[in-house]
């Protein structure tokens, strides 16, 4: 198999709050095979918030990000779920808009960049899934997490919407989704089929309402332990500062304890393909993970 190559837009999260999933993701992407390279260049996709205040400069700011990677000649990939939906969407309405890529292009000009939408924007979940091969990520597994339940928590942004996401996603069904629980399969792990897997953990109403946040991350939470889950799994920087930061106060608003592991993505690949901890930074991780 050729040799896969992508342009890696990290966003703030891993770089800051989470540095522990740009160090295993990096890790995972060099057990593999896959070539990663870093956009630089790039800058914060604005959060699902600036486009509340200022539509232009967000479709400006994200255009202006995958304009590094068209620069590359390679397609981009992140590790963010809301990173996923700004930047795509972003894509298709400028994709879609001739008008309004022309302004935009206007303001890049600036600096000296153009957005010519040569570029496909897909989240790295889907490009191990879709591009890489499960059955070439189980053919390489060397610790399988067998008798470990791994509830797979796939967040909001990664399959909705539907019409956006489907088209890098495989098809993704927002109420059924299986590209996380057939990860753990091949990984030699056994999926959590529980309710809350499509759930919002909440982030996203955090600081204006902390108690709607616990009680949401509460609930996909207690759903997965009464489904017996010895750990939970996100694709997402943001639910995984949700829901392993926050179990404290999460246990206090529900008046419940809540207390399980949760893994980043490339950790949970990086722990079958037997890579050191350390390599992971899963001593970065607040629950403490023993799988």
């Amino acid at each position: 198999m050729e040799k896969l190559k992508y342009a890696l837009y990290t966003g703030c999260t891993a770089r800051e709050s989470t540095p522990e999933l740009l160090k295993s993701t990096m890790a995972i992407a060099d057990k593999l095979g896959i070539e990663l390279v870093l956009l630089d260049e790039a800058s914060c996709c604005g959060a699902s918030h600036l486009q509340d205040f200022d539509d232009m400069l967000s479709l400006v700011l994200n255009a202006r990000n995958i304009c590094y990677a068209e620069k590359l000649g390679l397609d981009m990939v992140t590790i963010c779920n809301t990173c996923q939906l700004n930047t795509s969407l972003t894509k298709d309405r400028l994709d879609n808009d001739p008008v309004l890529k022309a302004k935009v292009n206007e303001k890049l000009a600036e600096v000296g960049l153009e957005y010519k939408g040569t570029a496909t924007v897909k989240h790295f979940l889907y490009a191990l899934q879709d591009d890489y091969g499960y059955d070439k990520i189980q053919d390489q597994v060397t610790k399988p997490m067998t008798d470990t339940n791994i509830a797979s928590f796939y967040g909001c942004h990664n399959i909705r919407p539907s019409h956006l996401q489907n088209k890098t996603n495989g098809a993704e069904n927002p109420y059924k989704p299986v590209s996380l629980d057939n990860l753990v399969s091949a990984l030699g792990g056994n999926p959590v089929d529980y309710e809350s897997k499509n759930k919002c953990c909440g982030f996203h109403v955090e600081l204006q309402n902390p108690t709607t946040a616990n009680r949401l991350s509460g609930a996909a939470m207690t759903d997965a332990i009464d489904n017996n889950a010895d750990v939970m799994v996100t694709p997402c920087p943001l639910c995984h500062l949700r829901m392993d930061v926050q179990q404290h106060g999460i246990s206090k608003e529900i008046g419940r304890e809540v207390n399980i592991p949760v893994l980043h993505l490339p950790q949970m690949v990086g722990i079958a393909l037997g890579i050191a901890p350390e390599d992971l930074g899963l001593n970065h991780n607040v629950v403490e993970v023993n799988v």
